[in-house]
């Protein structure tokens, strides 16, 4: 089995910025991970990234809000849409 895109998406937000996401469902677990799955969901303002998810191989599970990372709790592709959604949503919002 390959890689399977099971979410490929990109949203206008307004002429300045816009969300793209990516999921894929993986033959095997990600080193890093405990799922099979591999995401990139971004949030780009004005040709800079300041919003993303993301979890890199050996890296697992993360997101970087402004300049900062913290560990992400995978629970599932749903929650992590909805856990986004509402980062961007609180970010658009300031």
């Amino acid at each position: 089995m390959k890689a399977e895109v099971i979410e490929s998406y990109k949203v206008p937000m307004d002429e300045d910025s816009f969300v793209q996401i990516v999921i894929w469902k993986l033959p095997r677990k990600m080193p890093g991970t405990d799922h099979r799955f591999k995401y990139r969901l971004a949030y780009i303002e004005g040709d800079v990234c300041v919003i993303r998810y993301d979890n890199e191989a050996g890296k697992g599970d993360h997101r970087h809000i402004g300049n900062k990372e913290a560990e992400y709790q995978f629970r599932d592709t749903d929650t992590l849409q909805v856990d986004f959604w509402t980062d961007v949503e609180n970010w658009r919002r300031k």
